[in-house]
């Protein structure tokens, strides 16, 4: 058996989440308390019991989610002697996911990537102003539809429209410049798409718009130490595997702007031979996408403690 450990996005927060963990695990707790500690302030007050429209904020879900998986992760070490090193193939998460499978690897300390999706989470914010960007999931698009669609409604507009996330199972995201992606909705009916709706973000992620975060991310990761990960991380933007440090920060910049291509990623482990996909941290969102991205793999989650206590690669 060959095994992938993956890391769940945004949109898998929920106030919460983790509370059982660090109540349970000491290893889970020392997790976010380092992440406290790192960003001044108990997140982790809000993470368990505080409020979901706070929570919802990209500058807090993103190292809230992060601590998390790592909380999961850490138990499964503990609890299960778990070792990334001797039993995963590879590591990947849904974008700011990748910051958790690099922690997880070994690549990024807890407290540097807390610090990391701290800012990524601001700066992503700060880009476009609040209503002037949009993201709209073209529901059974396959991905050339949605490239198309985009460049119907760049032409459309004179306004951006590119393909910011490519889930699998006809899940794609279209992201950028409002009037674009409502223009994109529209076209979709046109071309037979059988549901196309606005998502409800914050702002546009995965798109060229969010060039000032990926130049604020730029300068913060030149400032962080990067180690080689104990397994390879499958990389959202090129779908392939990396472990040289330049090259991870690299990719991590890019990544800001680039497209999630989550189903080449999937497909690319699968096809390595991973047949067991373990989700690490909240919800169950890439699970659910195993059976539509890796036909004839099992999906494990591990985000409680009995998750953690039935856990068996065998």
């Amino acid at each position: 058996m060959s095994v992938a450990f993956v890391f769940p996005g945004q949109g898998s927060q929920a106030i919460g989440m983790g509370k059982a963990l660090f109540e349970t695990f000491a290893a889970s707790r020392a997790v976010f308390e380092a992440v406290d500690e790192a960003l001044g302030e108990k997140l982790s007050a809000l993470v368990f019991e505080g409020d979901a429209a706070q929570l919802q904020l990209t500058a807090n879900a993103q190292p809230a989610l992060m601590a998390v998986s790592l909380a999961a992760l850490r138990a499964l070490e503990s609890e299960k002697g778990v070792s990334l090193a001797r039993d995963a193939k590879y590591v990947a998460g849904h974008s700011l996911g990748e910051y958790s499978a690099l922690a997880a690897a070994g690549a990024l300390n807890i407290a540097d990537a807390a610090r990391l999706l701290r800012l990524r989470g601001s700066a992503m914010q700060k880009a476009v102003p609040v209503g002037e960007g949009a993201m709209a999931a073209l529901l059974g698009a396959e991905p050339e539809q949605a490239e198309t669609i985009s460049g119907e409604a760049k032409a459309a507009t004179g306004e951006l429209c590119q393909v910011a996330n490519d889930n699998g199972g006809g899940q794609i995201v279209v992201s950028g410049a409002k009037k674009a992606v409502e223009a994109a909705i529209e076209i979709a009916k046109a071309h037979g798409i059988k549901r196309a709706m606005l998502l409800p973000v914050s702002a546009p992620f995965h798109c060229a718009l969010m060039q000032p975060a990926a130049e604020a991310m730029q300068a913060a990761l030149a400032e962080t130490v990067i180690q080689k990960p104990v397994v390879e991380v499958v990389a959202n933007v090129t779908a392939a595997p990396v472990s040289d440090p330049d090259e991870i920060r690299k990719l991590l910049v890019a990544q800001v702007c680039g497209a999630v291509r989550w189903r080449e990623c999937m497909g690319f482990m699968h096809k390595a031979g991973v047949d067991l996909f373990v989700e690490v941290g909240a919800g169950k969102v890439l699970a659910g996408l195993v059976k539509r991205t890796a036909e004839g793999a099992r999906a494990l989650n591990v985000g409680v403690p009995a998750e953690v206590e039935n856990f068996s690669l065998s």
